[in-house]
């Protein structure tokens, strides 16, 4: 089983930065892809950013390329999504979540483990 544990949301100005933190308890695997999900109110739970700490590899949807960065090992069982140049429309509730497979995937039925969310608001 395993538990992940988000940090670091906030309000933030548009243009602006935050950075989120997601602790996986229990037990991990090297094999384990981490991924950032996030919600909107009135919208679907939609994928931000994968790494496969089996693979290496990372995966971003087209809307933060250039400004979020996903990071984070197996070591230390934790992974941080570095967010940059803040727009409203990021405004969502985020959420980590932990896939028993080095293969990146972005829906959310693909992942296994959910944390229970935290809060970026992003103002104009």
């Amino acid at each position: 089983q395993v538990q992940p544990v988000e940090s670091g949301g906030g309000l933030v100005q548009a243009g602006g930065s935050l950075r989120l933190s997601c602790s996986a308890s229990g037990r991990t695997f090297k094999t384990y892809t981490m991924g950032w999900f996030r919600q909107a109110p009135g919208k679907e739970r939609e994928f931000v950013a994968a790494i496969s700490w089996g693979g290496g590899g990372t995966l971003y949807t087209d809307s933060v390329k250039g400004r979020f960065t996903i990071s984070g090992g197996n070591a230390a069982n934790t992974v941080w999504l570095q967010m940059n140049s803040l727009k409203p429309e990021d405004t969502a509730v985020y959420y980590c979540a932990a896939r028993g497979s080095p293969i990146i995937r972005v829906g959310v039925h693909e992942y296994d483990y959910w944390g229970q969310g935290t809060q970026v608001t992003v103002s104009s």
